[in-house]
């Protein structure tokens, strides 16, 4: 395994080049070290896996880029792609004059594509700033980030304004011989308090709770608001904020993977818990159904960028986490002016944020 290191003054971030996955991130706040995302617990247990596992599931840490998101049907890769389970290379890596910016390239081409992964560091700013860049290629691709933070005591999670919440035509795993799940399939709602569950009434997608034992995949849809598309989760146990964001232009639905126990077969074997993967995307699930017809193209949901010889596509991504004493999450997160501002019932606070760099009201590719 080959890790780069990159720091600014309160952060750190490290890249696992062998599958593009970040290995670790930490925040220093409140006199504490916060740790907002996850990495599975077969990764440095030196155990025996199963045979022709993707290596994105055998290094599956962090965060990563999806390429296309789920199943490569278009063109042979593994699942979630080249970019998520196969080496990168560093092609820059430098102090700038307030943090630190770092160039990184697959080796493998996606469509025809170079893909670049541009991760800066602020000083004293609390948050990963991404950037993915197609250069070249042919068709369309559909892609997604794929974070995952965990939880010992359970959390809360808000969102910005979403239009509905849907889940597919079946769970991921339907077997109860080898896993579970809690809520209906298909199914929708707009609000996301009180989502159908498996075996009737409902559930409240904002709260997550360890007691449930599930495996459960759900999309949010953004609404049309005009800010940043963002997702926060007030970790119980940790007594922190993890923060996600997004420029809902380039990444029109969040996708939840709610991962606690339920799956029993090998590697996860009931030990994957209390993980909470928040994948902002521009995605169905597959490639083929991504730049063919599909459900979230008939809602007016784009769900590919289109590639070309001599072009190049980029969509930009946020990862964060600060201290929090309380165990709600904010109501309102507004962005402008260098700061960011959460607000919660009648307080509000400010931390340090690139207001700029999510290109808000600027018009994505197509």
């Amino acid at each position: 395994m080959t890790i780069s290191t990159i720091k600014a003054r309160g952060i750190s971030v490290s890249l696992d080049l062998t599958v593009g996955h970040i290995a670790d991130m930490v925040v220093d706040g409140g006199g504490r070290q916060l740790k907002p995302l996850h990495r599975a617990p077969w990764v440095d247990a030196n155990e025996t896996l199963p045979d022709n596992l993707p290596e994105g599931t055998v290094r599956l840490s962090g965060d990563f880029l999806c390429a296309p998101f789920s199943r490569s049907d278009v063109e042979e890769a593994p699942l979630h792609g080249w970019p998520a389970n196969s080496a990168w290379d560093v092609v820059d890596s430098a102090a700038t004059g307030d943090g630190w910016r770092a160039v990184y390239r697959l080796r493998h081409k996606v469509m025809g594509a170079s893909v670049d992964k541009i991760l800066t560091l602020r000083d004293d700013h609390p948050f990963l700033y991404q950037e993915h860049e197609f250069c070249g290629g042919h068709g369309a691709i559909s892609v997604a980030h794929h974070p995952m933070t965990s939880m010992t005591g359970g959390g809360r999670l808000a969102f910005s304004p979403k239009r509905f919440a849907a889940t597919l035509d079946d769970p991921l795993e339907p077997d109860p011989a080898r896993g579970r799940f809690m809520l209906a399939y298909p199914a929708r709602s707009a609000d996301l308090s009180h989502f159908p569950a498996a075996g009737g009434g409902t559930l409240d997608l904002t709260e997550y709770r360890m007691d449930d034992r599930r495996e459960d995949f759900i999309t949010l849809v953004e609404a049309d608001h005009g800010g940043p598309g963002w997702t926060a989760l007030a970790r119980q146990a940790e007594e922190d904020l993890v923060l996600v964001l997004k420029n809902p232009a380039e990444l029109p639905i969040t996708m939840l993977w709610l991962s606690n126990g339920g799956r029993d077969y090998a590697p996860w074997s009931a030990r994957h818990l209390g993980v909470l993967g928040i994948e902002d995307g521009r995605a169905a699930v597959g490639h083929a159904a991504s730049i063919g017809d599909n459900w979230l193209k008939r809602e007016g949901v784009a769900t590919a960028f289109a590639l070309g010889e001599g072009q190049s596509v980029s969509f930009r991504h946020v990862i964060g986490a600060i201290p929090l004493s309380g165990s709600e999450p904010p109501q309102e997160v507004t962005t402008a002016d260098g700061r960011m501002r959460l607000a919660a019932g009648g307080s509000s606070w400010e931390v340090p944020f690139d207001s700029d760099f999510l290109r808000i009201g600027r018009p994505a590719a197509a």
